[in-house]
């Protein structure tokens, strides 16, 4: 029985959930994760080595690509807001088990996508030349980044298709190909970043081209397997009825529904309630990657050492915290669809579990940064100076990591219910008035680690204050 299965037979099964003990949530729990994992940790390798093979052609190519990457964040974590306003939206008719409004859903979700990714490149091709400029780049860096930027920028319809297809995939419950096929997108990227760096001399830019060419190959066969799923696989599995099984009749109308009003949601618009669930989060991300951008601003200052440090530092740390990204995937498929089944008890216990382990895995993988530091740095940069700055910048954020984790987790959870203005308003709280105000001030003494203390300090804060919100959320008379 697949993962996806035993999650149905926990949702819709009679006693089921019951008859399960601690140990074998967590085994679901880690059969949903490890893929996507897997998944995360090769992509983080991916820029990984990216960013080695720009190291190696020297500190100012570092930089160029430093400077302008939070901007790349801010491109693509809208892509990626604007996906899960129709991912979630899936995972709540999967687990109503609505096949019909599945595939509505995915219809619409793919023709308002590509619109909104359209308009993405367009807005982002017209401030790519002076955008260097306003991030406090000198001359010469400022081209490179320049062109590096456009280059993402006019993709920007392939990596929608790339993020939609996956989240839908997911949010089936179908976590395997989709890692896979993020596996292979690594593997992909390094072959065309080697021939468009190396053999083709391209530079900065032969980096940008040889992702985008491997997002290109990859995409193909995400689309073929959402079209394979919605029509002759998963979709039939949620009509079936097992006369074997007793199934649950009644959901626990403490719940509201996901859709709105009326059966099946018909009198709220697919797009209206992905616009209700993805606004938030876009406006997170474009104040969060503003923040990120002042960020840069403040490290730019402090030198072309400290600007390749503090990327290729940011670079190494995603080693770490991926794996919280790869549970909060896992949450947001389990949560989601025990949210879109009526399933109170079940949503609860998917929550704490998934916070419980990914705090636990990033307390390990902080660890391990903490020792493994100056190695981490030096396989990125030749520089004997950025290895030094950068491996002490990762051992301040190492003991940030667990709180870090229950973050990235806590959040997820709260998206998968299609709950996303409080955490977009507390995760905008604490980045804008903990780290950038402690980060201003501390530079001016402590330079670059300065800066690492206040990123660390308000992960710290951040995670917190998410544990707070759920808790008490968890708490309240059982409405969730």
């Amino acid at each position: 029985m697949s993962a996806q299965q035993q999650l149905t037979a926990l949702l819709h099964t009679e006693g089921l959930y019951e008859r399960q003990s601690r140990w074998d949530i967590l085994r679901l729990i880690v059969s949903f994760s490890i893929p996507s994992i897997l998944a995360q940790i090769s992509q983080v390798l991916m820029f990984f080595i990216d960013a080695s093979m720009v190291g190696h052609l020297g500190a100012q190519a570092s930089a160029s690509i430093g400077l302008i990457e939070p901007a790349g964040w801010l491109f693509g974590s809208l892509t990626g807001a604007t996906a899960m306003g129709f991912s979630v939206q899936v995972a709540h008719a999967i687990g109503a088990r609505d096949a019909g409004r599945a595939r509505d859903i995915i219809r619409k979700g793919y023709r308002y996508c590509l619109a909104v990714s359209i308009l993405l490149a367009a807005a982002a091709a017209l401030v790519a030349r002076p955008l260097p400029h306003w991030l406090g780049g000198n001359d010469a860096i400022s081209g490179d980044a320049s062109a590096y930027f456009l280059i993402f920028a006019l993709s920007a319809p392939v990596f929608m298709l790339e993020n939609l297809s996956s989240n839908i995939l997911k949010a089936t419950g179908d976590m395997k190909r989709p890692s896979v096929i993020a596996i292979s997108l690594c593997v992909f990227d390094v072959i065309f970043n080697y021939i468009f760096i190396y053999i083709f001399h391209q530079g900065v830019c032969g980096a940008a081209y040889g992702s985008v060419v491997a997002f290109i190959v990859t995409v193909i066969p995400l689309l073929y397997f959402v079209r394979k799923s919605f029509r002759k696989g998963f979709i039939q599995e949620i009509n079936e009825k097992e006369n074997t099984e007793e199934v649950v009749e009644e959901k626990d109308n403490s719940l509201p529904s996901p859709f709105g009003e009326g059966q099946g949601g018909e009198a709220v618009s697919v797009a209206r309630t992905a616009f209700r669930i993805s606004s938030p989060i876009a406006l997170q991300y474009v104040l969060m990657n503003g923040a990120q951008l002042i960020s840069t601003s403040i490290v730019a200052p402090l030198g072309t050492v400290a600007i390749a440090a503090h990327s290729l530092s940011i670079t190494a740390e995603s080693l770490c915290y991926m794996p919280g990204y790869g549970i909060s995937d896992a949450a947001t498929t389990l949560v989601g669809q025990s949210y879109g089944a009526g399933r109170k008890d079940l949503l609860r216990k998917f929550a704490a579990s998934t916070i419980g382990l990914a705090m636990s895995v990033m307390a390990f993988m902080g660890l391990l940064m903490w020792i493994f530091a100056p190695e981490m740095i030096a396989v990125l940069s030749p520089d004997i100076h950025v290895q030094a700055l950068g491996a002490a910048v990762l051992r301040i954020e190492a003991w940030a990591e667990p709180f870090f984790g229950a973050a990235i987790v806590c959040n997820a959870v709260f998206v998968a219910m299609g709950d996303t203005l409080w955490p977009a308003v507390m995760n905008l709280g604490s980045m804008w008035c903990v780290r950038l105000t402690l980060a201003f001030w501390l530079s001016k003494t402590y330079g670059l680690r300065g800066v690492w203390i206040a990123m660390a300090t308000e992960l710290t804060f951040r995670g917190t204050i998410f544990l707070i919100r759920l808790w008490r959320k968890l708490r309240r008379t059982g409405k969730v």
